[in-house]
């Protein structure tokens, strides 16, 4: 009896210590829910407020006279729909082509044997701590007076004002983030028994045609990780956006909305003016929360399957 009682004593304080956790786990994810949802959700709302909304002291968080015009008057005076083609287009080329440069050289650091080695992959990993700020002055300068070092005659071509800088250094490997999905490759591919490539070089593969149909299918989970962050942090990025290009692109026309609707109104009212701002970075954010929506699955695979453990 006083075994059975022991047993049950364990058992109880077992299931009271998973309850317990459960109970410190869901408010811990609550707690981080509510402080990454509340600002999003604090602008969605606002963002529908009207003039009559402002002015009432009982609306805080809810609009009683909910309106569109708000996103109407954002998306005319930010050009909306030709900044949003010009935004995707660029996003969609810079990640697809820093895919290609990342998945290349990640699968070179990762599968072949050659001095530097190493070297190169921390100075790939090494890129992730430099602030692009610090390098402002010579990544502007280099892209005015674009002359590959010196073979090009006079003061060289000027590159700003295009794509040429997101797709170049894309190409490259040296665009933006470059050095993490260098990393995710090298590690996804690092992680692929060699018994596969010695199959295909036995079979008569060479080694192109070993990574074209042997590896690329294998790596399809983290090339989805890659291509998708890769969109993300260039369609959010607005400092190199800034300082390449004009302001037809959606981070530099959301950065100055506030200017543009103070002389399209021709008054001045911060805190009116704030809730059109609200709907044009709802505007910026929604195309990324439906690619989310569609992609959620395949991402949350993706990301189980990386080798970002190794």
């Amino acid at each position: 009896m006083a075994v059975l009682t022991r047993e049950r004593r364990l058992v109880l304080r077992h299931r009271m210590g998973s309850f317990l956790f459960a109970v410190f786990r869901t408010v811990l994810i609550l707690g981080i829910a509510y402080i990454i949802l509340f600002p999003v959700l604090s602008k969605l709302s606002s963002s529908f407020m009207s003039k009559r909304d402002l002015i009432d002291q009982t609306v805080r968080y809810v609009p009683k006279h909910p309106t569109w015009d708000n996103y109407r008057f954002a998306m005319e005076v930010m050009n909306f729909w030709r900044v949003f083609t010009n935004s995707l287009l660029l996003s969609v080329v810079v990640a697809t082509l820093q895919l290609v440069s990342s998945t290349l050289v990640g699968y070179g650091l990762a599968r072949f044997e050659f001095r530097g080695r190493n070297l190169i992959l921390a100075a790939a990993i090494f890129t992730l701590v430099v602030p692009p700020q610090m390098m402002m002055v010579p990544l502007y300068l280099n892209w005015r007076f674009f002359n590959i070092y010196g073979l090009l005659p006079g003061q060289g071509l000027n590159l700003l004002n295009s794509p040429w800088p997101f797709i170049l250094t894309a190409i490259t490997g040296t665009g933006l983030r470059n050095g993490l999905f260098i990393l995710v490759m090298r590690q996804f591919f690092t992680g692929i028994p060699r018994s596969l490539e010695e199959a295909a070089y036995v079979d008569g593969a060479g080694p192109l045609r070993t990574f074209i149909q042997v590896m690329l299918p294998s790596a399809v989970p983290s090339m989805v990780v890659v291509f998708l962050f890769g969109f993300v942090w260039q369609w959010n990025d607005s400092f190199l956006t800034t300082l390449y290009l004009d302001h037809n692109f959606l981070p530099v026309a959301l950065s100055n909305i506030t200017t543009r609707l103070a002389q399209y109104f021709e008054m001045t009212d911060p805190q009116y003016f704030s809730f059109m701002v609200n709907a044009g970075s709802m505007l910026m954010i929604a195309p990324l929360l439906i690619m989310y929506t569609v992609l959620q699955r395949y991402f949350v695979e993706s990301i189980e399957r990386t080798g970002l453990v190794g």
